[in-house]
């Protein structure tokens, strides 16, 4: 009676082992993804980076391209080193891009203090959110399917403004982006605790992106209302 006992406890405990194992290396690679996103950043602003910005609406489908060749670059290669290494890559990529909104917000006068506390902002959305969903009991798979609409509808605003250039929307579109992926991060963390997600590198991406979208959101949000340009 005592084995038939311990034998399901055992196995419990060896699946929470393991996903816990999973968000362990998910944290290590996150912090370790920052490297070649700071570097890809501080390169992109020295060397001016401009991604066709003559041409907006090119820009941005060229970009999506490159970054949904790195995704399925990074799925099909997520059991190996490869992937860790298109991970990388694909970080150092990002870290490009982001330089033309560093480059943008250090046009202000106090711009340096408007990229800190958006990345203060988003560390305290992270770590808030990452520890609610990491010791919860409650499973927020359900967010999945009304999160992805979501994303799509705010992928739509984001086309239309780049013909219509209206401000307002713009600003809107950060906003909703903010809430969006800052439920995102609650979800792909909660996702991993409960062992919807097992693969470290995959998890890692899902993160890493919720993190950038939100800093980015958060930025354009402080240059509109507490940009000096004097």
């Amino acid at each position: 009676m005592e084995n038939i006992r311990t034998y399901p406890q055992s196995a419990t405990q060896d699946i929470a082992g393991e996903q816990q194992r999973v968000l362990r290396n998910t944290y290590a690679l996150l912090a370790l993804s920052m490297a070649p996103t700071v570097a890809g950043s501080l390169i992109g602003i020295q060397l001016k980076f401009s991604f066709l910005a003559g041409s907006p609406f090119i820009a941005f489908m060229l970009f999506l391209g490159v970054a949904f060749a790195f995704m399925w670059g990074i799925e099909r290669t997520k059991n190996s080193g490869m992937g860790v290494a298109l991970l990388l890559g694909f970080t150092f990529f990002m870290g490009l891009m982001l330089s033309r909104i560093l480059q943008a917000a250090l046009g202000f006068a106090n711009g340096g203090t408007l990229i800190a506390m958006a990345a203060g902002g988003t560390g305290a959305i992270f770590v808030s959110l990452a520890g609610v969903a990491s010791t919860t009991k409650r499973d927020f798979s359900n967010l999945g399917k009304f999160l992805f609409s979501g994303m799509i509808l705010l992928l739509v605003a984001i086309v239309a403004n780049i013909f219509f250039q209206i401000p307002a929307l713009a600003l809107a579109i950060s906003a909703i982006a903010v809430v969006i992926f800052s439920a995102y991060i609650l979800y792909d963390i909660n996702r991993i605790v409960h062992g919807g997600e097992t693969n470290y590198i995959t998890a890692t991406l899902a993160v890493y992106l919720d993190i950038y979208n939100v800093f980015v959101s958060l930025l354009n949000l402080l240059m509109a209302f507490s940009g000096d340009r004097d």
